[in-house]
C-alpha cells in the first residue's frame, strides 16, 4: 500500500510541476515591470483541433512546462476572445462579435499581433515588442529550440538561414522520445 501511495504522490509531483503557469495578457505586461522577462502568446479557438494537441502534448511536455515558466510569462489568448481589453496603451475588442454573434471573428489584439490563423505563438520581448511568430501546430521538439533562442537573445545574433540551420544543428534538447 505504501508503494501504491509513493507512486501516486510522485505521479501528482511531477505533474503539477508540469503544467504552465499560463496568465491574461494584461497580467504579464504588469509582471513584466516587475521582473522583465519575454513573453509568449498562444493564440488558440474554442473550435480549433491543433490547438488542443498543442495544448496537451507541447505545453503539457515537462520540458516546456518548465522553460516556460522559468523563462517566460506564457500567456493564453482565445483569438476569437469577446471581452475588451486595455494594454499598450489602447483598447482592444472583438466588434465582430456584434454582426457575426462571435462566430469566427478575430479579436483586434489578434489583428494587432498579425495572427491570421491557429493555433500561432507570438514571443514578445521584456518591453512588450514582438518577436516573432510561429504559425501553425508545434510539437514539444520543435517549439523547445525555439525557447531557447529567443530566451537567451540568440535571435539578436543570427542574421542568414546558414547561421539559424546551425543553431538547430548544434541544439541538443532536453527531450527524451
Amino acid at each position: 500500500m505504501k508503494k501504491i501511495l509513493s507512486i501516486v504522490s510522485l505521479f501528482l509531483i511531477t505533474f503539477s510541476f508540469a503544467q504552465v503557469k499560463w496568465m491574461t495578457i494584461e497580467e504579464a505586461l504588469k509582471a513584466q515591470k516587475q521582473n522583465p522577462k519575454k513573453i509568449l502568446v498562444d493564440f488558440y479557438a474554442d473550435w480549433c483541433a491543433p490547438c488542443k494537441i498543442m495544448d496537451k502534448k507541447t505545453y503539457g511536455h515537462p520540458v516546456i512546462a518548465q522553460i516556460l515558466n522559468e523563462n517566460y510569462y506564457p500567456v493564453k489568448f482565445n483569438a476569437e476572445e469577446k471581452k475588451e481589453i486595455e494594454i499598450f496603451g489602447r483598447k482592444f475588442s472583438n466588434h465582430g462579435s456584434e454582426h457575426k454573434n462571435g462566430k469566427n471573428s478575430l479579436h483586434e489584439f489578434t489583428q494587432y499581433m498579425n495572427v491570421a490563423a491557429v493555433p500561432s505563438t507570438v514571443f514578445l520581448d521584456e518591453n512588450g515588442g514582438p518577436i516573432t511568430i510561429l504559425q501553425g501546430e508545434l510539437s514539444a521538439i520543435e517549439l523547445e529550440p525555439y525557447l531557447e533562442f529567443i530566451s537567451k537573445d540568440l535571435y539578436k545574433k543570427i542574421r542568414s538561414r546558414e547561421q539559424w540551420e546551425d543553431y538547430q544543428k548544434k541544439f541538443k534538447s532536453k527531450i527524451k522520445n
